[in-house]
């Protein structure tokens, strides 16, 4: 990075600070060089040329100023919708005009908001949030200098949200084992095993801006040797982490002049399954790709009327569409309620030997696999993702096909709370405890509330779905009924949650809205949260049961 973009960034930092004048000086900056480089530039030709191939630029993109300028708007575009501070976005609204009465095109937003399943007028507006929220909004601005749409389709949910914030800004950012352009890196390697481009296209620019070498983007072949040993581990964890065994540590951790520490190993394997999971839930919520990123914007001119700048400020820049087909039939919410409420009742009349405990779970486990996860067409991943990683054939496959014959992860005999908690914190000091938080918060996040009805206990229900991820990955809990999964989780449930935690690329829209018809999107997402934790803790458990098998 030279200077001249040094500066550039340091006055998008400037857009971060908590005071005031700092914003407003930053801007003024901003809208001086915006300025300078329009009139080097000059107005749009008055006859539009032919329309340029790609829709992220506009007609007269050739020029490299041309260009420069196009990604200063469409930053400025960003920040009018997604900046936590009301000053910086009305300034922005008045730089963009002011660019427009010049004669330059600006770019519009792309898509409806930061999801393509929930509309925009429900998920949480930056202008029109409560304080608390509005705080931990700031926070993350001030971090990353954007309010990411994850973080917005999250906001629905203001204390997960914090912990999510928190673990993964000490992961990224602070002191740790793995320097900045690592962790960003490895990222990235996660992300595109998924081929989720929205968290690639995040993690590829600020790889570049902690002065990551481009050559490595170029594939994964252009990395550190080090880093293409990770590939492997990637590739297992991702997609069939049972797989993973104590020689695969092994292989890392004395590799000889590669060779991985047992911190550096902790803090990638943490970031691995960080954005394994996270990319399931980016799929689950329909994230849209950043206003400012490539898919978020467009320099053309929408095809009816003609497009103001002010339609920024205002949002009318779209339609929202209506949420799914809700013609559904009645009682849904009802039944599982009183599903539940029978479950309680044999609980407590009764209780299942040991013996039948475990058939149960054989019994769940061999019908998970009889879930077929939805659009199950072969996927080809784009050149531009599958750079990233080896091995592009490799996907999820159920662990007992073939007569393969995989042994039963026992959480009694290694658990999260007993075994792995203590290995990372050991090893990665606060984030065994950072990571215990957000995993305590999304399994006991409640508002005692089901659809529209209150003071409702859903614990059974939450335990119901965080114990079915688990019975996917082959896990087991011997104090839990499986019996009770059928009860609660219907089918199109259930294959929604296989297709989002094993082949989150393949989620559809259709699918998120044929689950739970008459809940509200906000307990949608809470399952969503349910489903990444629960599916990071079900990878991390296997991978640090191989290190703790490899350093006895």
């Amino acid at each position: 990075m030279d200077a001249q973009d040094q500066e550039t960034l340091g006055r998008w930092d400037g857009l971060a600070s908590r005071d005031t004048s700092s914003r407003t000086a930053a801007m003024e900056h901003i809208r001086q060089e915006v300025l300078s480089k329009v009139e080097a530039i000059g107005p749009e030709p008055t006859s539009s040329p032919s329309p340029s191939p790609s829709p992220c630029l506009s007609p007269a993109s050739g020029s490299p100023a041309r260009s420069d300028l196009n990604a200063v708007l469409a930053h400025l575009l960003m920040l009018t919708k997604r900046c936590p501070f009301e000053d910086v976005r009305e300034r922005c609204v008045r730089l963009l005009q002011t660019v427009q009465d010049l004669g330059v095109r600006i770019p519009r937003p792309l898509g409806n908001g930061p999801s393509r399943f929930i509309p925009e007028k429900e998920i949480l507006q930056v202008s029109k949030v409560d304080t608390r929220t509005q705080s931990i909004f700031e926070d993350a601005f001030a971090a990353l200098g954007r309010l990411d749409n994850i973080s917005l389709v999250m906001g629905f949910h203001p204390q997960y949200l914090e912990s999510f914030l928190r673990t993964q800004h000490y992961l990224l950012q602070m002191d740790g084992p793995l320097s900045l352009h690592y962790r960003h890196y490895i990222g990235i390697m996660a992300a595109a095993r998924h081929q989720c481009s929205y968290l690639v296209n995040l993690h590829v620019n600020d790889f570049l801006q902690v002065g990551g070498d481009p050559k490595w983007l170029n594939g994964l072949d252009g990395a550190p040797r080090k880093l293409q040993q990770l590939g492997e581990l990637n590739k297992i964890l991702a997609h069939r982490p049972w797989l993973l065994t104590k020689e695969h540590i092994e292989g890392l951790l004395k590799a000889e002049e590669h060779s991985w520490s047992l911190a550096e190993l902790i803090h990638a394997v943490v970031l691995l399954t960080h954005y394994h999971s996270l990319a399931s839930f980016t799929f689950g919520c329909g994230i849209m790709p950043e206003i400012h990123c490539d898919g978020g914007h467009t320099f053309r001119p929408p095809s009816v009327g003609h497009y103001c700048v002010c339609d920024i400020a205002n949002g009318n820049n779209h339609h929202d569409s209506p949420f799914g087909s809700q013609e559904v039939c009645g009682g849904e919410v009802e039944v599982l309620m009183e599903r539940m409420k029978q479950l309680q009742e044999c609980r407590d009349d009764e209780e299942a030997s040991q013996e039948e405990m475990a058939t149960r779970f054989e019994r769940e486990k061999t019908e998970s696999m009889l879930v077929v996860t939805a659009e199950d067409e072969e996927w080809v991943p784009s050149r531009d993702i599958s750079r990233h990683f080896e091995d592009p054939s490799y996907g999820y496959k159920d662990f007992s096909r073939r007569g393969e014959h995989v042994p039963t992860f026992r959480v009694q005999d290694y658990s999260w709370e007993d075994h792995g908690y203590s290995l990372v914190n050991r090893l990665y000091p606060d984030v065994g405890q950072m990571l215990d938080e957000k995993f305590q918060m999304a399994y006991n996040l409640t508002y005692n509330t089901m659809a529209t009805h209150k003071d409702v206990d859903t614990s059974m229900l939450r335990r119901a779905i965080w114990n079915y991820i688990h019975c996917m990955f082959g896990i087991r809990y011997d104090d839990y009924d499986y019996g009770e999964i059928n009860q609660l989780l219907d089918r199109s449930f259930k294959i929604y949650i296989k297709t989002m935690v094993c082949s989150p690329e393949k989620t559809t829209k259709r699918m998120y809205e044929s689950f739970w018809r008459q809940f509200q999107h906000s307990e949608k997402v809470h399952v969503n949260l349910l489903l990444m934790e629960a599916r990071m803790q079900a990878e991390l458990l296997y991978a640090l049961r191989a290190i703790t098998r490899y350093m006895t």
